[in-house]
């Protein structure tokens, strides 16, 4: 006759189930998230495709009106758009998968070529630019937190609207005429200088981010050139963002600071900043980190205009250079990518959120 367990005994098995449960958990919700991937991609780049289409075959849009109806009717039969709609949808959902998404029809270069070449450009420049949302929303977020229903507050909210309200384009030009033309503090185009660029080109193997082969090469004034071409594209883009974090840490943290084991705290003497920094910063967190895959669209969104105003030759940039010459093929490649970075994006936060946020249910 087995003898039942004692308490602890009991308590100890109860918490190892518990624990396996929640890991078996966390298991199928992060599968699951990642299978919806594949239906997002697959409506993402059936969308894509559809739009495109809409307008009639690549080679008329991109070539109309320049070549002969011969010409042009030999040209859309040698890339096989006389075909059916379904056949060619078929064709491209095939190339899509393994990594082909043809070829430029203004340039003849391989579209993975240009997403390659000018991708790490718009990752940059998204990395600056988010880097700009988190110093400025989170710390004035909290500021005006505390000190609710003041004049800075109502300041910085106003602040906070304007940053999220103000078209990227508008941003981007007024900071240009003030900094770049009145002052002269900083560059008005380009990632770099000559100077920079024909040295990164010639060091070997750049990664084509500026700041990374800046370092590799050791030249101080190579990083310094770097950063000064930087600053006025990533405030441009990142105020966008940082309005966004700004109301969003101060309606959480004003939440945080009225609930009870604040008060307990307060009570036993413990200062308001501290209050501040520690007991209400973290769960002001984590409203940022849940919404960041929806301002990573934003982002890569903003950054088209951001890219254009600047000149900054990433795919945004690339994305207006080639619309306008009517490369549909370049513009399906381009856009298809960027709504795969969304959805892996989304999918990452989405992780992210479930482990540190004990309120998403798995």
């Amino acid at each position: 006759m087995t003898s039942p367990s004692s308490p602890p005994e009991l308590a100890a098995r109860q918490a190892a189930t518990k624990r396996q449960s929640g890991g078996n958990s966390l298991l199928r919700y992060v599968i699951v998230r990642f299978l919806l991937i594949i239906p997002t991609i697959f409506i993402l780049v059936t969308l894509v495709f559809v739009l495109m289409r809409s307008t009639g075959d690549p080679i008329t849009a991109a070539l109309g009106g320049r070549l002969t109806h011969e010409q042009l009717a030999e040209r859309i039969h040698a890339a096989g758009y006389d075909r059916p709609i379904i056949v060619q949808y078929v064709e491209y959902l095939g190339n899509v998968f393994r990594g082909d998404f043809g070829t430029t029809l203004s340039d003849h270069r391989p579209v993975t070529q240009i997403l390659l070449t000018y991708g790490s450009a718009t990752l940059e420049l998204a990395v600056y630019a988010i880097i700009v949302a988190l110093i400025i929303g989170i710390p004035f977020g909290m500021w005006a937190a505390y000190r609710r229903d003041k004049a800075s507050d109502a300041v910085l909210r106003v602040l906070a609207i304007l940053f999220y309200a103000t078209p990227v384009f508008f941003a981007g030009m007024l900071l240009k005429l003030i900094f770049s033309v009145g002052l002269g503090w900083f560059p008005v185009s380009g990632r770099a200088n000559t100077r920079t660029e024909l040295a990164i080109q010639l060091m070997g193997d750049p990664s084509g981010i500026h700041i990374i082969d800046a370092i590799r090469l050791g030249d101080a004034d190579a990083i310094g050139d770097v950063l000064s071409h930087a600053v006025l594209p990533a405030l441009a883009l990142g105020l966008l963002t940082a309005g966004v974090f700004l109301r969003l840490v101060r309606t959480n943290m004003i939440g945080t600071l009225s609930r009870d084991y604040v008060d307990a705290a307060r009570s036993r003497g413990v200062s308001e900043f501290r209050l501040v920094s520690k007991h209400a910063y973290r769960p002001a967190l984590i409203p940022i980190i849940t919404v960041m895959g929806m301002q990573i669209a934003l982002l890569l969104a903003g950054a088209v205009l951001t890219e254009t105003t600047f000149e900054w030759k990433g795919l945004g940039f690339m994305l207006a250079q080639y619309l306008q010459a009517r490369d549909f093929v370049a513009v399906q490649g381009i856009v298809v990518l960027l709504a795969v970075i969304v959805a892996v994006t989304n999918f990452i936060v989405d992780i992210v959120a479930a482990l540190i946020d004990p309120r998403v249910r798995y």
